[in-house]
């Protein structure tokens, strides 16, 4: 049967036990460096900690590894990676080419999206020199996934849900080009979140303050039978630098979904045990969203959120008036309001208003401040227009998600036996797993049998807060006895132990040769690589020449060339998204300028590949 594996984020142990006990099979978290988000590092000994947990229920944990290398900085990659390994980490999720040419422990690494994954070719290479999972790029369809799985066996993983980065990952250098914070070495600023304006060739502006370059979020939820048989089998969630009530949310929600799908198809299976019961009815609209998208994965549609790169969370209804802080709403069916409620909507401008319900009365909403609605414009702001109304705080759901702990649970036979001397209480996880404990007791015979079984029984299936549930328990006694609830308690809690113990003991991570990635091989796709290669050290400048390529330019971090370079290649075309698309206007597809505060760069349209380039000027 087929792996199905649930893959959460974790910004640091709590977010990350959340999303185990939320119904996780794996989640990736960083660790005190080079992790691909500045912002989120943790120390090798949460990574433990993680790891542990994670091991009881068969899940896993990847360690990103994922920033571009310096020279100076190889050797203490190499340190941490092996820090990682002993810490317990399942895989190392990496970008530079220069950790299969070290000393690296026997970890599994993977291929990170930003090695921008898009074709057959490049996976069959990634997995011919040794990568045992390939993070696909987010823009591909439907069939060109399953090319890519038609022409390779190793494991393949999608990101399913969360934040988009406009551009293919790994091929965006706009924040580096900006303010000298590079996204491939984990400082991206976002300046594709930032309001741009839209100039032709001679300056003149077609649109004005906008966020040109923000896009929705991506949700493939509807997607993801489909995406299975693709050729997908590691569904990931973005956001690690997301709280602990988002990963709770989106992560339910997954499980749900896949599991439904798991539940009916006898070919697949989860990639862990443990079925969890959050407190909570997820809902992808109540988290943090700018919209959402399946992006590309079957043909171009509308992707981008130029009006705000906040979240606007769940539609809710319409407004009918504003009056200062009254607003007088029609709500959808089952809508119901509350004190603390945050509420949003565009206003005349296409900004983005808020406020907090101080009260409801009826379909009146009384706002915690004045309701923001531009001077003299007042009166006629909701003449001839639907305004729609959101809620992107939903203050009694989200009190039920901050109070979930995922209650995750491994379903136990246990089995009750009396032995020579005392008891012995044994427990059983499927047909692999099982361990046991004997205590030393008096054992006297049951004044009143039926009861004191009873009792045993019932204090038997009591396993309160622990990680395991009762599938059934089976007493084998020679006599019935009456057993004190103290001697009973005391053997499940060693049983506990144990068995927790037994779990992490046998949890298997796949190893690697340690010393045979770099002698794998396989010539690389081509013979020649430009910056956006990212080849910022000696080590990785070797691994491709031992494949093929015959020149290499430095990447961008570590040397800037002159002229014009290509500072992000994007499928989202800004021509399309404002009705200028050249195939439905029959106009030449002529570059287009974005600027702001931070400068002024060109946009080329590739027309026949449908993807647009923004060009910067050295």
């Amino acid at each position: 049967m087929t792996k199905i594996e649930l893959l959460s984020p974790a910004k640091n142990l709590e977010v990350g036990i959340a999303a185990i006990n939320h119904g996780a099979d794996a989640v990736y978290i960083g660790g005190p460096g080079f992790g691909a988000r500045e912002k989120a590092g943790n120390s090798i000994e949460d990574i433990a900690k993680l790891c542990r947990h994670a091991a009881i229920y068969g899940a896993k944990v990847y360690v990103t590894l994922n920033t571009l290398l310096f020279d100076n900085e190889l050797e203490q990659a190499r340190r941490l990676a092996w820090d990682c390994y002993l810490a317990g980490a399942d895989a190392l999720i990496v970008q530079d080419m220069a950790l299969l040419m070290m000393d690296m422990p026997p970890i599994a690494l993977y291929a990170s999206t930003q090695c921008h994954n898009t074709t057959a070719e490049k996976v069959k290479f990634l997995e011919d020199v040794g990568f045992k999972q390939v993070v696909l790029a987010r823009e591909l369809t439907i069939d060109e996934i399953k090319d890519i799985r038609s022409k390779t066996t190793v494991p393949l993983e999608f990101f399913v849900h969360g934040a988009l980065c406009v551009s293919y990952s790994g091929q965006c250098y706009l924040s580096h080009v900006i303010g000298h914070r590079s996204a491939n070495r984990g400082a991206c600023a976002q300046p594709c979140r930032l309001k741009w304006n839209l100039e032709d060739e001679n300056g003149n502006t077609l649109i004005a303050n906008r966020h040109l370059l923000s896009l929705r979020d991506m949700n493939n939820s509807k997607n993801l039978e489909e995406l299975i048989d693709a050729g997908i089998t590691s569904f990931k969630i973005e956001g690690r630098l997301k709280d602990a009530d988002y990963v709770k949310n989106t992560t339910a929600f997954y499980r749900k979904a896949l599991d439904e799908i798991i539940s009916r198809r006898p070919d697949l299976e989860r990639a862990s045990q443990g079925v969890s019961t959050p407190s909570f009815i997820p809902n992808l609209e109540k988290s943090f969203s700018r919209g959402f998208t399946d992006y590309f994965l079957h043909g171009r549609q509308k992707i981008d959120s130029p009006f705000t790169p906040k979240s606007m969370g769940e539609h809710i209804g319409t407004i009918k008036k504003i009056d200062g802080k009254r607003m007088t709403v029609n709500l959808l069916k089952g809508v119901e309001l509350h004190n603390g409620d945050g509420l949003c909507f565009l206003d005349e401008n296409n900004e983005l208003q808020g406020f907090n319900v101080n009260g409801v009365d009826g379909n009146v909403v009384l706002a915690s401040s004045v309701i923001p609605v531009v001077g003299t414009r007042r009166a006629t702001f909701l003449q001839n227009r639907i305004v729609t109304l959101y809620r992107n705080f939903d203050i009694l759901w989200q009190r039920s998600v901050d109070a979930s702990d995922g209650n995750r649970k491994i379903a136990i036979k246990l089995q009750a036996v009396d032995i020579p001397n005392g008891l012995k209480l044994s427990a059983f996880i499927g047909n692999d797993i099982s361990a046991s404990i004997e205590m030393n007791c008096q054992k006297d015979i049951a004044k009143n049998p039926e009861k004191s079984l009873e009792n045993i029984r019932t204090k038997l299936s009591q396993w309160g807060d622990t990680k395991f549930k009762i599938e059934s328990i089976d007493i084998d006694f020679k006599e019935v006895y009456f057993i004190p609830n103290s001697i009973l308690g005391e053997l499940k809690r060693q049983l506990v132990a144990k068995l927790e113990e037994t779990l992490v003991g046998n949890h298997r991570r796949s190893t690697v040769e340690t010393n045979g990635r770099s002698s794998l091989q396989s010539d690389y796709p081509n013979t020649t690589l430009s910056f956006s290669a990212n080849v910022t050290n000696s080590l990785s400048r070797q691994f491709y020449e031992n494949h093929g390529v015959t020149h290499i330019d430095d990447g961008l971090e570590k040397s800037m060339p002159e002229g014009e370079i290509t500072v992000m290649t994007t499928k989202h075309c800004i021509r399309y998204a404002n009705g200028m698309c050249a195939k439905d206007t029959g106009k030449p597809a002529t570059p287009l300028y974005i600027s702001n505060q931070h400068g002024r760069f060109r946009l080329d349209f590739d027309c026949k590949n449908c993807q647009m380039k923004v060009i910067y000027k050295n």
